[in-house]
């Protein structure tokens, strides 16, 4: 249903027939590719949420690749505002050239220095900007954005200066929902929550990591996984990004899969928290399925 709503978008509105449908080392579900079509055509930013290790920021990498557009990446701090994202102006550097004699500080445009946002809106193809972890920041912080989301200009007041979007660049925004985004805000968003991936998925994309590992074991590895993953003493739970890096130590060490069933072989890979492995130790019962 969401596929044929996409398509009549597509062909409605006159776009490139051409979709995202993740890439060679990018696994996206139906649901994900579908919603990426859907805002790229209505041209709206995507919000992005889900627990970490689900893909959120690598996203953007595997969307700016399927459609070789340049991929520039803003990452969110709890300092940052968002005229960083816009431009900066280095008044300490003309400053300092004023003080030593160097640089011509009568020239304002040289200590303007465009961010992510500012060099996709100047530049003349379209771009990808990725705004990671929007909610590190202070709470207005997305509410500082709208305007100039919504109108694709802004203005340097330094020199007077319009900048406005000659390509409507394509925004996907990540968010872990450490906090709450104003809603003003989030009715400008076409939103997405990526939920962690079932066993069939989640073999899927590690044939893409680890291509000749033995069936066997990965199936092993994944019984382990999401059992481990069950155990309510466990207050951060391992993810993709662990679960790769746990069979790749595994395989380095060659680690049987006999092994597997009777322990939990290089357990910090997986638990990153000491109370966490403490927990674990204290004694659950060994998986029988997923």
């Amino acid at each position: 249903m969401i596929e044929s709503l996409s398509w009549h978008l597509r062909s409605f509105m006159g776009f490139d027939m051409a979709t995202f449908q993740g890439t060679s080392t990018y696994i996206a579900s139906a649901e994900l590719s579908e919603i990426v079509n859907v805002a790229v055509d209505l041209q709206k930013p995507l919000l992005i949420r889900g627990e970490p290790g689900t893909g959120k920021t690598v996203l953007a990498r595997a969307v700016a690749e399927a459609m070789s557009l340049p991929l520039l990446t803003w990452h969110v701090k709890s300092s940052s505002k968002a005229q960083e994202g816009l431009y900066v102006y280095d008044a300490v550097q003309r400053l300092n050239d004023s003080r030593f004699g160097t640089g011509n500080v009568h020239d304002i445009k040289q200590y303007i220095k465009l961010g992510p946002l500012g060099q996709a809106f100047s530049a003349p193809h379209r771009s990808i900007v990725l705004i990671d972890e929007i909610d590190k920041a202070d709470i207005e912080f997305p509410n500082d954005l709208l305007h100039e989301l919504d109108a694709m200009s802004f203005a340097i007041h330094e020199t007077g200066e319009t900048v406005a979007a000659k390509q409507r660049p394509i925004i996907l925004i990540t968010s872990n929902a450490e906090k709450e985004l104003p809603d003003a805000f989030l009715r400008r968003c076409i939103f997405h929550y990526i939920s962690f991936p079932q066993p069939e998925e989640m073999k899927s994309i590690l044939r893409v990591h680890h291509p000749h590992v033995e069936e066997k074991l990965v199936e092993q590895c994944l019984l382990r996984f999401y059992w481990l993953r069950e155990q309510n003493e466990i207050r951060k739970k391992p993810s993709t990004s662990e679960l790769v890096d746990w069979i790749g130590a595994l395989v380095r060490a060659g680690v049987s899969i006999k092994c597997l069933e009777k322990e939990l072989p290089f357990l910090g890979v997986l638990l990153k928290k000491e109370s966490d492995i403490q927990a674990l130790k204290s004694g659950a019962k060994r998986p029988t399925r997923y």
